[in-house]
């Protein structure tokens, strides 16, 4: 049968650490139930400035639907609405730290690590690959790039890549 047999210090030593592991794991479980709480706040405030934004948008369409003769007034006003709700958006993102990447258009060549080159134009004017237009704004949450930006860039002639 057991040829030797168990002291009592070492039985003493791991009752004590069958007791330490199981006091971790309840001090892991309610961590765990913590942060799962935390998470769902978050989510929670997310969901709803993000239907603070919806209201506008629909707000907005509600109305061109509603009158289908929109006054001057309106429309010289409308690209403030809209800018209004763009920045409500972008504030949103930039609580949770995603932020727009920020390209130049001026002689800026393209990073690869930022970029993604969508079309060229040709171009005579400026050099060879060069940034012409930003198609879509890209975004990264702190050193991580989410979505790179659209550029379109420029090349010397029809034939050329």
């Amino acid at each position: 049968m057991f040829n030797s047999i168990i002291s009592q210090e070492k039985l003493d030593l791991t009752i004590q650490e069958i007791n330490n592991l199981k006091k971790d794991k309840v001090l892991l479980q309610q961590s765990l139930r913590e942060q799962q709480n935390q998470t769902a706040a978050n989510t929670e405030d997310l969901f709803l400035e993000l239907l603070e934004i919806g209201d506008a948008l629909e707000a907005l369409l509600n109305y061109l639907e509603q009158n289908p003769n929109l006054s001057p007034e309106f429309i010289q006003r409308l690209p403030k609405s809209v800018g209004a709700v763009n920045r409500k958006f972008l504030g949103v993102l930039g609580k949770r730290q995603v932020l727009p990447i920020e390209i130049e258009l001026q002689n800026t060549q393209p990073d690869f690590n930022l970029c993604r080159v969508v079309d060229c134009e040709v171009r005579n004017d400026i050099a060879d690959q060069t940034i012409t237009k930003i198609v879509r704004r890209g975004f990264s949450l702190g050193e991580k790039i989410l979505r790179p930006t659209e550029v379109i860039t420029s090349k010397s002639s029809v034939g050329e890549l």
